[in-house]
């Protein structure tokens, strides 16, 4: 699946050393918006990127990070209209910044927008060969058109910079589901199941994979595990006709 763990960590350290202790009233905001914590709540992010974002205080290549920093918290609460804005004012600040393309195109995914998509990946790896995620992400949507040749050298590229990554093997199981190879894409979906026991559309990859090898009981428990721990798998996997 496309990573939805794309965040806003890379190129943080450039304005995060800005920040010394001890820390003025002035300076919270901005350790709250920059801040590589993942439990940081996406609404004190959100305020806290408004706050620095309003005070214009900050260079422009500083201020596509808070942009793409809210962005990034805004598509976490599925405000995916406000985070497309926010990547597209971080881009018009830093035309080269390959990580607001990777999230505007997961947004513009999450949209159904995967011509969009699409194209913000491929910047995205234009800028940074060497994105796993927005190679991950480009691979899974290939694999969705069609592409399944350019959708396989994506997600083997991927694996290869972030080696053992459950989205990007279920991505890969993807691609060898539409192709018809069950055997690949059980041992993608087994793999996958390895590193992150709750990726539920590994399971369900899985378990189409084992019905279609004859192992019907078996692949129906995995896609029965699949919809307890998230139903969206299944409704995503059948919008690209890959059903049971």
């Amino acid at each position: 699946m496309a990573d939805k763990n794309f965040g806003a960590g890379a190129g943080l350290i450039l304005v995060l050393s800005m920040v010394t202790a001890p820390v003025t009233a002035a300076q919270a905001p901005q350790q709250t918006c920059f801040s590589t914590e993942a439990g940081t709540p996406t609404d004190s992010r959100i305020d806290a990127c408004t706050t620095v974002i309003d005070a214009s205080r900050l260079p422009p290549v500083s201020l596509a990070i808070a942009h793409q920093n809210r962005a990034t918290a805004y598509l976490d609460k599925g405000e995916r209209d406000r985070a497309i804005s926010d990547y597209d004012r971080a881009i018009a600040l830093n035309p080269r910044y390959a990580n607001a393309f990777n999230g505007r195109g997961v947004a513009y995914e999450a949209k159904g927008d995967n011509e969009r998509a699409l194209q913000d990946y491929s910047e995205a790896i234009r800028l940074d060969p060497a994105d796993a995620n927005a190679l991950n992400g480009r691979c899974w949507l290939r694999a969705a058109v069609g592409q399944f040749i350019s959708a396989l050298a994506d997600c083997d590229e991927s694996l290869r910079l972030r080696p053992e990554n459950s989205n990007t093997l279920d991505s890969r199981g993807f691609v060898n589901l539409r192709l018809g190879r069950w055997e690949q894409a059980l041992a993608d979906a087994d793999a996958a199941l390895k590193i992150n026991s709750q990726n539920a559309w590994a399971l369900f990859e899985r378990g189409v994979a084992k019905r279609r090898k004859g192992e019907v009981a078996a692949g129906d428990a995995d896609i029965a595990a699949s919809r307890n721990l998230d139903r969206s798998a299944e409704a995503e996997f059948r919008s690209f006709g890959v059903t049971p």
